[in-house]
């Protein structure tokens, strides 16, 4: 079994860490570049492709998918990605992992949730892919005003304001006015934190709770047990003695079929069980971050933002929307 590079490993820790910051594959890529840390090549420019494989590849958790291409002919090497064509096998724990499988699922969920609000923002910053449109659904993106001069000034805008015949009515915000309304939203939380941590492990018990999952899992793996003595069995017996060829591939295929209808639903188990657990681990960081808190905030905390909060969702020039990661949602009033 292969073991883990740790000088390796703690850069693909950085990475999963920077991406569920709020960074994009773009910004990771220039982080890391910046830093002076080489590829897995040795190379010293980081490609943003190679910042999405490590951020999609199930190795990094510990499990593998075999087969994902194939040999197309034997004698030219010729290979081709697999679509479909020979069976992909999903093995678990088939090496040590270096990234928990929750931290895996929850990047991919933060991947879809970035795609179903449109096109990933370039920017690096703390605020990229956290800043949402209340109309269209899309990101906000980083402008300078009057860039160079002493007038300049920093906005976040609709990415997708005027890239449709109806242009989205939410309007552009000054960055120090998305701090300010931040500082003031979170100290009206820490003021009221003893009533908010008040159930909380009640609460959590309740979102993240994951036996339904794990009792079918359970049963799916007593079922799957069945099968492999079962089919055991019958290879055993058509090695022993003459059995009619076609009804002994219709009871395997028939049985393997089943085998492998359970195996998919079993995955699909174990990423609502990984996602859960993902969920509990990020609401006690919230809660952490939260009991940290015995003063209020006087000024702008960008890591205490990616720490605590999902997205902003911006509905007027006056109101918004935060969505924190323990699921609290808190309407906020911005004034003039």
């Amino acid at each position: 079994m292969p073991k883990i590079v740790e000088s390796e490993a703690k850069t693909v820790r950085l990475i999963y860490k920077l991406f569920l910051e709020g960074k994009t594959p773009n910004g990771i890529a220039k982080h890391l570049t910046q830093s002076g840390i080489p590829t897995p090549s040795g190379k010293a420019k980081w490609q943003v492709s190679t910042v999405q494989s490590i951020l999609t590849n199930e190795k990094y958790k510990g499990d593998a998918v075999l087969q994902k291409s194939y040999t197309v002919d034997f004698l030219t090497k010729k290979k081709k990605v697999n679509e479909g064509e020979v069976p992909q096998y999903y093995v678990e724990n088939s090496h040590p992992a270096i990234i928990p499988p929750e931290t895996f699922e929850l990047v991919q969920e933060e991947f879809k949730r970035r795609k179903s609000a449109g096109t990933y923002t370039s920017a690096i910053n703390g605020f990229a892919s956290r800043i949402v449109c209340g109309d269209c659904g899309g990101f906000y993106g980083r402008k300078v005003w009057h860039s160079g001069s002493k007038y300049a000034t920093t906005i976040w805008q609709c990415n997708k304001k005027f890239r449709k015949k109806e242009f989205c009515s939410t309007p552009h915000l000054k960055e120090e006015i998305i701090k300010r309304a931040f500082v003031e939203a979170f100290n009206s939380m820490i003021e009221n934190k003893n009533t908010l941590l008040e159930g909380y492990t009640v609460i959590i018990a309740e979102l993240t709770n994951s036996k339904a999952q794990e009792k079918e899992g359970a049963q799916i793996d007593e079922e799957c047990a069945a099968i492999e003595a079962v089919i055991e069995k019958l290879i055993a017996e058509n090695a022993r003695k003459a059995i009619e060829q076609q009804e002994y591939h219709r009871k395997y295929n028939a049985y393997a079929n089943r085998y492998n209808e359970l195996q998919k639903r079993r995955q699909e188990l174990n990423t609502e069980i990984a996602m859960c657990t993902a969920k509990r681990n990020q609401m006690k960081a919230f809660i952490k971050e939260l009991k940290k808190q015995d003063q209020l905030l006087t000024e702008f905390d960008e890591s205490l933002w990616c720490a605590t909060l999902n997205t902003m969702v911006i509905k007027s020039e006056h109101e918004v929307v935060f969505q924190f990661k323990d699921g609290t949602e808190l309407p906020w009033t911005i004034e003039s």
